[in-house]
């Protein structure tokens, strides 16, 4: 019997999440996305003396440490203001898309707080945005974690997500 290969989930963010209130709703959304398919999460450190660095030199320098992070083959997921905006159900249509094309390996990434380099846009395959709303950057960890809970229930036609 041929079994396809199992689609991993990985979200690249910039700097750790300082909130204990966010950390713990983070926390508790990637124990339940856990139930339904590989979910990680890589922290790329802050650029160190980021404050005096301009948003062009410091978006030059995140750029070259997430893209040491990421592999030729993966598809790779920018969550961006300016990205193509989702309801729920599109999301999880969007994503059943994915594992139907054996996709092995889907990074996320969430910028630093001003956002990416040209070089990240050209290496995304996808822009997605949360919201016409800005959010920090931290906070939108905590709603994309439950946004992909939201999508694998749908997935699965568990009754978290109520239409």
């Amino acid at each position: 019997m041929f079994i396809l290969p199992i689609m991993k989930i990985r979200l690249l963010q910039i700097g750790k999440t300082n909130e204990d209130f966010l950390v713990e709703g983070i926390k508790s959304f990637e124990k339940r996305i856990q139930g339904y398919i590989t979910y990680s999460t890589e922290t790329i450190a802050n650029v160190k003396n980021a404050a005096s660095l301009t948003p062009q030199i410091l978006r030059q320098k995140e750029a070259e440490l997430i893209l040491a992070k990421l592999k030729s083959d993966e598809l790779v997921i920018l969550l961006d203001e300016q990205g193509k905006e989702m309801h729920s159900r599109g999301f999880a249509e969007f994503m059943q898309q994915q594992m139907n094309l054996s996709v092995k390996q889907v990074t996320f990434i969430i910028g630093g707080a001003f956002g990416f380099s040209d070089e990240i846009y050209q290496r995304a395959n996808k822009k997605i945005s949360l919201s016409k709303m800005t959010f920090s950057h931290q906070l939108i960890r905590l709603i994309f974690a439950e946004q992909l809970y939201r999508c694998f229930s749908i997935i699965n036609n568990h009754p978290y997500h109520n239409d």
